[in-house]
């Protein structure tokens, strides 16, 4: 018994030794991790972040700009000296004037302008009352608000001496309206008894201003060059509750709206105007604008153009020296930059050769090919039109389609035409549809950053399209992403 388990352990042993043989070993393969799907996404993602990034800021972005309406003008500025018909008026009596009636306001014959102070009980009076609160009535604090908006916006520093014309201008008006009530309110008499200030009423019909400065009575014929460089000009103000002498101018009266400006020109420029005979005239100041007739005068070696108007005179009725804009060939259209136009090569083609499709109005051509058999023939190829030249009967036809020396049949069969003239248009991208087209324009007028064309033309540009900004950023047909 002892001797059958041995025999039955070696034989189990024997049986173990025999089966690790039969284990056959295969190649290892290595497991995909999910770490490593994950690694090599990322690094796709951020490749492909780098190439945008790096296409971004090394190409042109395609600006878009909307087309609107506008206008042009030539444009030049001058310096002008103002002619106006004014006369001054005498003081009736010695004494100290204060003014009642506002500078730039109109008067009627009769009216009452300024009174005398003969004793100087009123001007004591002025300096010592303490005039509390606001009296000025809504219509008053709206003509200071104006002078106050008009001045600021006219306010060159080349012309410095303008403040003060302004300050007093605002000082004759604060003086008035304080003289005005307190004349309401006071009765004034001299220790005799007598009246103690004169009233002093206007002879004549227009508008009143309160300054002199010689050139009163200066006529077209007498203006010179040096008036407008002299540095001796000089402009007096006159000014409420000063003392003045009978005799002594203490207003003026401008009495005809009709006026002039006196502008130096060269005998280019002279011409010029003289031909448009009436020309826009917008005033710096306050940026109006007015229409007015030319006339040249010559004094001596000297051209000047003479702009007569018959308006607004009032407006600028404290001024001698105007700065003035003339508006020349002012156009009116579609608004561009420059920078959004470009010229585009087109084939020309006779229009003989060009049909139309009423059912699908597409124009097409036939163009010559070879059939299957190897014989010519002809076959219709659609084509887009971008313009049409009614002097030369021309079709401008992009040339993505045709190619040089393409062979044409007219629909007889018998005339040919060969593509091989080349001719050229101004025009502009239009990206409404999300591609580059070409689009012609016509400009009516340019300067250096904006141009004028033609709208609702056949083959152009409407209100309200976007075009690229530059021109030179695109090209045709090219996709435009947003």
């Amino acid at each position: 018994m002892e001797s059958l388990g041995m025999v039955r352990g070696f034989s189990l042993i024997i049986n173990m030794d025999r089966e690790e043989e039969k284990i056959v070993s295969f190649p290892h393969r290595p497991r995909i991790k999910k770490l490593n799907i994950i690694t090599a996404f990322l690094f796709l993602v951020f490749l492909y972040m780098l190439v945008v990034v790096y296409l971004y800021f090394h190409s042109d972005p395609i600006v878009r700009y909307e087309v609107a309406e506008g206008s042009l003008s030539e444009n030049t500025n001058y310096r002008a000296l103002v002619l106006r018909e004014e006369t001054g008026v005498g003081c009736n009596a010695d004494g100290y004037v204060n003014y009642l009636a506002r500078e730039g306001q109109r008067v009627a014959v009769g009216d009452t302008v300024y009174t005398v102070d003969e004793t100087g009980l009123l001007k004591q009076y002025l300096e010592s009352a303490s005039l509390a609160g606001n009296t000025l009535t809504d219509r008053e604090l709206t003509d200071f608000r104006n002078d106050i908006t008009n001045f600021s916006g006219s306010f060159d520093p080349r012309h410095f001496s303008q403040t003060y014309d302004f300050k007093y201008t605002v000082k004759n008006a604060v003086l008035k309206l304080a003289n005005t009530n307190l004349l309401n309110q006071l009765e004034l008499s001299s220790p005799d008894g007598s009246s103690a200030f004169r009233f002093g009423y206007s002879a004549l019909s227009g508008i009143v201003s309160y300054w002199q400065d010689g050139l009163e009575d200066l006529t077209p014929e007498q203006v010179t060059g040096d008036l407008f460089t002299s540095d001796t000009y000089e402009k007096k103000q006159l000014l409420s509750n000063e003392l003045h002498n009978q005799g002594e101018t203490v207003y003026k009266v401008a009495t005809s709206e009709n006026w002039s400006l006196m502008i130096p020109v060269e005998e280019e420029v002279g011409e010029r105007l003289l031909k448009e005979d009436y020309v826009k005239v917008r005033f710096l100041k306050n940026l109006s604008e007015s229409w007015a007739k030319v006339s040249l005068v010559r004094n001596g070696e000297e051209l000047f153009a003479q702009l007569s108007l018959h308006d607004s005179m009032n407006t600028f009725v404290t001024d001698r020296f105007l700065d003035v804009q003339l508006i020349l060939d002012e156009q009116t259209g579609l608004k561009i930059p420059n920078s959004a136009i470009t010229n585009k090569e087109f084939f020309l083609l006779d229009e003989n050769f060009v049909y139309h499709n009423d059912e699908t109005n597409a124009y097409y051509v036939n163009r010559q090919s070879f059939s299957e058999a190897g014989t010519l023939t002809s076959s219709p190829v659609t084509i887009e039109i971008y313009s049409y030249s009614k002097e030369n009967r021309q079709y401008y036809v992009d040339d993505s389609i045709l190619s040089h020396n393409d062979i044409l049949y007219a629909e007889d069969g018998q005339t040919t035409f060969v593509v091989n003239r080349v001719g050229s248009l101004p025009g502009v991208y239009n990206v409404n549809k999300g591609y580059a087209d070409f689009k012609q324009i016509k400009v009516l007028y340019s300067n250096d950053e904006y141009s004028i064309v033609e709208s609702l033309t056949d083959y152009g540009l409407r209100v309200y399209d976007f075009i690229a900004l530059d021109a030179d950023s695109v090209q045709s047909d090219e996709f435009i992403n947003d």
